[in-house]
């Protein structure tokens, strides 16, 4: 049994997603437990080199974390033939040119979503990478939530009989700025910066409603900017040029119709700040983040409308946990893992920049939804 480096440049950790999810939550997490086991016995240890443009926080970020690599310098990581992998997590306005260069020096990709800020760069980028015979991943993690996971294993079991809907519930009160510390970096609320919660959004609706349910045929989408000024990091106040709701409808391809609210200005009154609830013939159930909850249709209470009387059905009461019936890792580490296997052992590997561009297609067609107010249809996309 041997232990053989990978070097990974991890572009963009010093934000907020990157730090705790991608480097401490996934690629910390895999050293400490002495790297990915392969096929064969061995194990794969990631060796990262951070990448940013801030030295300071880089540096303290790799000494926090014992990383003995960094450098301001993308073009340095790339040079590098130790290093086999191109991560990006910066803000999308900058992932675009940096995957491309990334993709001339032959490095396989993996990346944050979106991948672009339009469907012809998104589409671009996973053409290149087609043609230069690099293996690509875009992370999809709301797919190995355990909430979402236990959600699979009823709709493979057959659990619902034919599904009817989904509604989807999705957001929380962020903080304008002003007298409470703003929850989420300035430019996400920024339209001209690549903001707005239908491009941070909408590609993870895509990945979801195609892997449960179906792939998206259609959608009608309002968007609006709700909370139009807020303060930023630094204290100054600014105009919120992005969408921070919408409200869609998706139709997909056997007929289901989803319904999916995002906000970021809504107080939460449900059981997590991301719920999924699927209703069919036999059974319905509702899934957060971790927890799911079932109600079969012989156990469903017979409620009789009546506004003159005192309801006396405690109807959450009347579900059903599913049970784990297995360890739940980090979602963000399970899909890292995943790609390390699929670059050194040719393990599959579908979640490709093909199906990333997907999700900046459904992301390009709800702002033109909305702005045009009427349904759109949902292309096929190749490259």
């Amino acid at each position: 049994m041997t232990t053989k480096k990978i070097g990974i440049i991890m572009n963009g950790v010093t934000g907020r997603m990157g730090t705790r999810q991608h480097l401490i939550r996934s690629i910390v997490a895999i050293r400490e437990q002495g790297g990915v086991q392969l096929d064969n016995g061995d194990y794969l240890m990631p060796d990262p080199i951070l990448v940013g443009r801030n030295e300071n926080k880089l540096k303290a970020l790799a000494n926090e974390h014992s990383i003995e690599r960094w450098t301001t310098s993308l073009e340095e990581a790339l040079a590098d033939e130790s290093n086999i992998i191109y991560f990006d997590s910066q803000t999308t306005s900058r992932r675009e040119k940096a995957i491309q260069q990334a993709i001339e020096a032959n490095k396989h990709i993996y990346c944050e979503k979106p991948t672009s800020t339009s469907l012809e760069g998104s589409l671009r980028l996973a053409k290149l990478a087609k043609d230069a015979g690099i293996k690509n991943g875009v992370v999809q993690d709301k797919l190995f939530l355990p909430g979402v996971m236990k959600l699979k294993r009823l709709i493979d079991a057959g659990f619902f009989g034919e599904i009817l809907s989904v509604r989807m519930e999705f957001g929380y009160w962020v903080f304008e700025g002003d007298w409470q510390e703003c929850q989420r970096p300035s430019w996400n609320y920024k339209k001209e910066e690549g903001g707005g919660i239908i491009v941070d959004m909408f590609p993870h609706w895509r990945y979801v409603l195609d892997h449960l349910f179906g792939s998206v045929q259609a959608l009608s989408t309002v968007a609006t900017t709700h909370i139009t000024k807020r303060v930023d990091e630094d204290g100054n106040t600014y105009e919120a040029t992005a969408d921070d709701a919408a409200y869609a409808t998706f139709e997909l391809e056997n007929g289901v119709i989803a319904s999916v609210n995002s906000s970021w200005a809504v107080r939460v009154d449900r059981d997590d700040l991301l719920t999924i609830q699927i209703d069919g013939t036999e059974a319905s159930a509702v899934a957060g983040l971790r927890d799911c909850k079932t109600q079969h249709r012989v156990n469903t209470p017979k409620p009789v409308w009546n506004p003159d009387l005192q309801n006396t059905i405690d109807f959450q009461d009347q579900w059903d946990e599913v049970p784990d019936n297995q360890l739940f890792e980090n979602a963000f580490k399970i899909q890292w893992e995943m790609f390390l296997k699929h670059v050194v052992q040719d393990d599959a590997f579908p979640w490709d920049l093909l199906e990333g561009a997907k999700g900046t297609q459904l992301a390009d067609l709800g702002l033109q939804s909305s702005q045009e107010r009427r349904w759109l249809d949902v292309p096929s996309l190749d490259v």
